[in-house]
């Protein structure tokens, strides 16, 4: 099986919304990547109460400042291409109300011609959850669970009708409609968090892991699943990994994962395809310039994916 390829959108602050976006998701489609995706960075608080990704003391990077919102930034994309899908890796559920949020990704479905993945996760800041104010951190889990039970409902037949702890929907009729059921990614790593792809997901969003970490993890996934009487075989595994490449190779002591050389980097690809990932999600972003340097990148490296036989 031919390893799918997607493509991280450029929302970073060094980029230019009303150009970038709309020229790198062009070139994505030209040159034969599979999706394009998006991610969401609310706010870098000047004192987190969080290190990063929930790591005690570990700082925030200064490329997450001014990061597009989502969603905005895939209706862009939309707007100027017709085939490449339209993924998000990952929103985070407890920073929307549930059915507005639903309401949005149907209409970018709709609008789209049905290309919507809507990847969800839980994360892992409560300064976002603070700033927001649409949930408490502590409850980001039910909050989850309510978001999939209101996008099911909002995307289903009319009348739709909903009672949850935050969503209350009386019989109403919502539009407009998916262009065609929305497959729903659900991203983590933990024991909850794959229990709840077990559950409930289409597919799994993991995020920068090597091909032996992944498989590990697959693994886990396989036994949750079967728990729930389903097919783990079945579910989708887009991989998100951010890359680096180098002139010259990296020590391999130390390196990074997908970072060095062409060379080294299509090794780590060939090891997360082989341990069963079924796309890769490439984000490319943090290291180009403008717009115009990111889409060269992604053809250059597509290219060689390609050559590579992957």
């Amino acid at each position: 099986m031919t390893l799918r390829l997607g493509l991280g959108l450029p929302q970073m602050p060094q980029y230019d919304p009303r150009r970038d976006v709309r020229d790198v998701a062009r070139a994505a489609e030209e040159t034969g990547f599979d999706s394009v995706w998006t991610f969401e960075r609310a706010l870098v608080p000047d004192e987190p109460l969080d290190g990063l990704y929930g790591t005690p003391g570990l700082p925030w990077p200064d490329f997450y400042r001014h990061c597009t919102d989502p969603l905005v930034t895939l209706a862009l994309a939309a707007a100027v291409t017709d085939r490449v899908r339209l993924g998000t890796s990952v929103l985070v559920s407890g920073l929307h109300a549930p059915f507005p949020l639903a309401r949005t990704l149907a209409t970018l479905d709709a609008a789209g011609g049905g290309r919507v993945l809507a990847g969800f996760g839980t994360g892992w800041s409560q300064d976002e959850y603070r700033a927001a104010g649409v949930t408490a951190y502590p409850d980001r889990g039910a909050q989850l669970d309510e978001l999939l039970d209101v996008c099911a409902a909002v995307w289903g037949p009319d009348p739709v009708a909903y009672r949850g702890r935050w969503t209350q929907i009386a019989p109403a009729s919502v539009g407009p409609k998916p262009a065609r059921p929305i497959p729903v990614y659900l991203a983590g790593s933990g024991g909850r968090a794959l229990e709840r792809v077990a559950r409930r997901a289409d597919g799994w969003l993991p995020g920068h892991v090597t091909g032996p970490q992944l498989a590990l993890y697959l693994a886990k996934l396989k036994e949750a699943a079967a728990r729930h009487g389903r097919d783990a075989g079945k579910l989708d595994v887009v991989l998100r990994v951010g890359v680096e490449l180098t002139g010259a190779p990296l020590p391999e002591a130390g390196r990074r994962p997908y970072t060095g050389s062409p060379e080294q980097v299509l090794a780590d690809l060939a090891g997360a395809a082989e341990a069963g990932a079924r796309e890769v999600l490439l984000d490319l972003q943090t290291h180009c310039r403008d717009g115009a340097e990111l889409a060269d990148r992604a053809a250059e490296l597509h290219g060689r994916v390609r050559a590579a036989g992957l």
